[in-house]
């Protein structure tokens, strides 16, 4: 009875409130139900849109989705069994990467660049810029072409092209004294000290020790260059072997803006710009997902923005840094061991391997 009473109270409550008092709490619950439903959906679209890592176990990968993958991953993986993938859904669709690569109006350089040389195809060249150029007076803006040739991932799985992708972390045993002594004979870094000096700077850094000797060959050239042998800046000697901020229009604004960046480092040895440096890559690229020769130069990282944070602007460079490390490693016979290579996967890929 208490019961029913109390249910008759509510009811004649309810009927006494006037109606534009209904209508208005009617109107705060759509209201808070559709900003509950915009706020999932919000949600959703951030986790979808989140780049992810996952090791590939030859399940894991979608052939519609991602044509062409699979298969060139297998056979690497059937050749070097103690290889590990890990598959870098970088959640950035095909199109949208190479547009953002570029020409672009709004740049005063472009992030690719290929040397001024009829050793590549004229198609290569950008577009728009055609025959003007940069850096130096030797490089040429890169065509959307060259870049797609060069970013696919598919035309880098494979035994030549694949330490593109491998992980620069420090492998015990993987990375050998004698390994960085062949790797630099015949160089500016010849030496036992400086090998020892470099093996150590891996451990140190947890950085792959080859890693770090070929950047700085692929830098420098075998016999170095005023960087590396010592420039006078200020009345100061110093050193930038890594060419960091290396950069400008003209041989003498690049290599004054090195030496200040060096100067303002206290890099007066060869000694403390190696330390320098090393720490720059591991603490600017390493340490912000670009672990890799490929993402060093394509960022397509989302970390401090996209595209824009890349180490170099020469297409070429990590095809030419990869070589020198897989040579090394084979040298070393340590080409078998436990490496993690980290393959980007982007989304609306075409079937057709972008071509030479």
């Amino acid at each position: 009875m208490e019961i029913e009473k109390l249910s008759k109270n509510n009811k004649n409550i309810i009927k006494s409130i006037p109606i534009k008092f209904k209508i208005i709490a009617i109107i705060i619950l759509v209201i808070i139900i559709a900003l509950i439903t915009i706020t999932i959906i919000r949600v959703i679209k951030i986790e979808q849109s989140k780049q992810k890592y996952e090791l590939y176990d030859g399940t894991n990968l979608n052939e519609e989705k991602y044509p062409g993958y699979k298969e060139l991953i297998d056979n690497l993986q059937s050749s070097h069994p103690n290889w590990m993938f890990t598959l870098f859904f970088t959640k950035l669709g095909w199109e949208e990467v190479i547009a953002n690569e570029g020409h672009s109006d709004t740049r005063k350089n472009p992030l690719n660049l290929i040397p001024d040389s009829s050793k590549y195809p004229e198609d290569w060249k950008c577009e728009i810029d055609k025959d003007k150029t940069f850096d130096n007076g030797t490089w040429l803006c890169a065509s959307d072409k060259a870049i797609k040739h060069q970013m696919d991932p598919r035309n880098i799985l494979n035994e030549d092209e694949i330490f593109q992708f491998l992980e620069l972390k420090y492998t015990e045993g993987a990375q050998t004294l004698e390994g960085i002594k062949s790797l630099t004979e015949d160089s500016f870094l010849e030496g036992d000290s400086i090998a020892e000096a470099l093996l150590q700077a891996g451990k140190n850094a947890n950085l792959d020790a080859y890693f770090i000797t070929s950047r700085l060959i692929q830098e420098q050239g075998r016999k170095g260059t005023t960087l590396s042998k010592g420039y006078e800046y200020n009345g100061v000697t110093v050193y930038n072997p890594f060419n960091i901020n290396a950069t400008g229009n003209s041989k003498e604004e690049i290599l004054q803006n090195a030496a200040e960046y060096a100067y303002e480092k206290e890099w007066n040895s060869l000694e403390k710009a190696l330390i320098g440096g090393v720490d720059f890559v591991k603490t600017g690229y390493i340490n912000v997902g670009q672990n890799t020769l490929y993402l060093q130069k394509f960022d397509v990282v989302k970390q401090d923005g996209l595209y824009t944070h890349q180490y170099m602007q020469n297409l070429l460079a990590p095809k030419s840094e990869a070589s020198n490390m897989r040579k090394i490693y084979e040298i070393s016979e340590t080409v078998d061991s436990n490496l993690n290579f980290i393959i980007p996967l982007y989304e609306n890929m075409p079937e057709e391997i972008s071509e030479n």
